[in-house]
């Protein structure tokens, strides 16, 4: 099925993404308004979301057989998810919303960097002048915000292992189901974090769960973490990965406007900082149209 020959079912899959990046957007605010640290946070969330994703796969009978090599990987690669989830929250508690998720959005520029390395592929001149933009940006609301830096520092290195995971992950996909490859990941994670926790001996009262915390992390684990990621792969198999790449890049500006409305984080901002952001999301947007252009125009000549 295609976006032009069937467009009811292309309305329907842009519906199911919009709202699927509003979700994951809405993870920064449960992130704010949950008490515990961001360690325990995320060990409740990949546990949740474990859970959820078996109980689906049991459900749908769906086979989760794999590798052992590729079992290794997925395991190990658990660890960068588990990373990229405690400094994106760690940003999150160290600074604002907003801020995590702008710094959240430089992970155009880490993938520009690491995927020709990584991959042995050409470098391109339009991903590395997309990442200097994004070097701009940064830096200006580096030097705006400094009482943030080390929400800064988290932000960006969060974005660093969400770069790594995501270029391991295009290799994974083509072996694997998606949901298979976030299962053993998110399992990864959790022995990964549990195994810390039990050496710095913080299996303690830091992990007890207040009443609301309890409620948001159930959503978090479930509807924005494994519901989400079911859902974003599903309409894959209806739109473009260009479409679906453009309006993921949707996701820090539904963080910011939801901000705004339960936090009033916007009020705490400087001119600085949105002259960043401006120039680190408008490089985003017009990336993909760009290399779209670009392209089209390589296949006409």
């Amino acid at each position: 099925m295609s976006e032009e020959t069937a467009p009811s079912a292309l309305n329907k899959n842009l519906v199911i993404l919009h709202f699927t990046v509003f979700i994951w957007g809405f993870t920064g605010i449960l992130g704010q308004l949950i008490s515990i640290s961001a360690v325990s946070l995320v060990w409740y969330r990949v546990l949740i979301a474990s859970v959820s994703l078996f109980l689906y796969f049991k459900v749908n009978k769906t086979a989760l057989k794999l590798s052992r090599n590729s079992f290794l990987q997925l395991i190990f690669t658990g660890a960068l998810v588990g990373g990229h989830w405690i400094l994106f929250f760690a940003s999150i508690k160290l600074s604002t919303v907003p801020v995590a998720l702008v710094c959240l959005s430089s992970i155009t520029l880490f993938t520009a960097i690491f995927e020709p390395l990584i991959n042995k592929k050409k470098i391109s001149k339009l991903e590395i002048l997309a990442g200097l933009l994004i070097i701009i940006g940064i830096a200006t609301i580096f030097k705006f915000e400094s009482r943030y830096t080390k929400g800064i520092e988290a932000g960006l290195l969060s974005a660093v292992f969400a770069s790594l995971f995501s270029i391991i992950n295009s290799r994974q996909v083509k072996k694997y189901e998606a949901p298979v490859i976030a299962f053993y990941e998110l399992s990864g994670a959790f022995v990964w974090i549990t195994i810390y926790l039990l050496c710095t001996g913080e299996f303690n009262q830091s992990m007890y769960l207040r009443g609301a915390d309890i409620g948001y992390l159930f959503i978090l684990g479930t509807i924005c973490t494994s519901l989400a990621y079911v859902a974003g792969v599903s309409v894959m198999r209806e739109l473009s990965a260009f479409r679906v790449a453009l309006i993921t890049n949707l996701e820090p500006v539904y963080g910011i406007v939801m901000s705004l409305v339960f936090f009033k984080d916007m009020n705490k901002m400087t001119i600085g900082f949105w002259v960043g952001a401006v120039i680190i999301l408008s490089t985003i947007f017009l990336f993909p149209v760009a290399k779209k252009q670009i392209t089209r125009r390589k296949g006409r000549s």
